[in-house]
């Protein structure tokens, strides 16, 4: 294997890159109620706002099927990329305001799945001093249409069969990322039903921090996730959120340990537990 592309890229490397009129592709995919008008507000300068519900899911009028943020089919998501101007070659970087543990690592790996090599997460977002100079209000020209060649996911995904299958196997693992008191089952902020997939560990993704909210170190990182899977490989490992977007962010960081990537279960919490199916609580 070739020397990894970082998936992380700090606010002194995009500084520099600004500083120095370097090409690369820009993109905003903060995702709450307030994001695009945020976006319209304030935003790095270049960025084009990319929205989480149109773009880059393909949501059901009914939940129930594939949760609340299904992946979009390969050939809807290359004519997104084509609309942002975006190349196989393109070096692009995607930031969101949750220090990169929403949207954007879910950008992250939808790109890393159609074999992009060069994309980033900004690190901490565009929160940084550093990064003042380049906040802007100014409406991004359109870019011109690209022509970007998809292929189905190249990234292992599982469905809520084999993810049923998988809690019950002793050589698979199924990780939950969600805050611990959402998996115990004490609250639900989101979906209808509290608690979790019976036989799933949590391994919140807060836990890829450092206690000042930075990502831990790739050696770090392979050290927690190697003392948590153990002998296990990647394709028995399956990993899970509230709807398939924050489990991106777990991913990430096995990637940036150094890792395998294993099964991301899309429709997660979400999917699971609007299908009458085994729920656990820890309460």
């Amino acid at each position: 294997m070739g020397t990894r592309v970082s998936a992380l890229i700090s606010a002194q490397e995009l500084e520099l890159l600004y500083s120095q009129g370097a090409s690369f592709v820009i993109l905003d995919v903060s995702n709450h109620a307030m994001s695009r008008k945020n976006f319209e507000t304030l935003h790095l300068k270049g960025a084009h706002f990319v929205d989480v519900n149109t773009q880059l899911s393909d949501i059901k009028q009914n939940l129930a099927e594939g949760g609340r943020h299904p992946l979009p089919t390969p050939t809807f998501f290359g004519q997104t990329l084509q609309s942002l101007g975006i190349y196989p070659e393109s070096h692009v970087i995607v930031y969101d305001d949750n220090k990169g543990a929403n949207a954007a690592a879910r950008l992250w790996w939808m790109l890393k799945a159609q074999g992009h090599e060069n994309v980033q997460v900004l690190e901490g977002g565009m929160d940084s001093p550093l990064l003042d100079v380049w906040k802007v209000n100014t409406a991004t020209p359109d870019p011109s249409p690209s022509t970007y060649p998809v292929t189905d996911w190249q990234f292992p995904v599982v469905d809520m069969e084999k993810v049923e299958h998988m809690r019950k196997e002793k050589n698979s693992i199924v990780v939950d990322v969600r805050d611990a008191p959402r998996f115990r089952g004490e609250v639900e902020p989101i979906d209808l039903i509290a608690g979790h997939i019976p036989g799933a560990v949590n391994i919140p993704y807060y836990l890829n921090f450092t206690a000042d909210g930075k990502f831990k170190s790739p050696a770090e990182l392979n050290d927690m996730y190697q003392d948590s899977f153990g002998d296990i490989p990647a394709d028995k490992i399956a990993i899970h959120c509230g709807s398939g977007v924050t489990a991106c962010h777990t991913l990430l960081a096995i990637y940036q340990a150094g890792m395998e990537i294993p099964n991301l279960y899309v429709g997660s919490w979400s999917e699971w537990s609007r299908n009458d199916r085994e729920l656990a609580t820890l309460t």
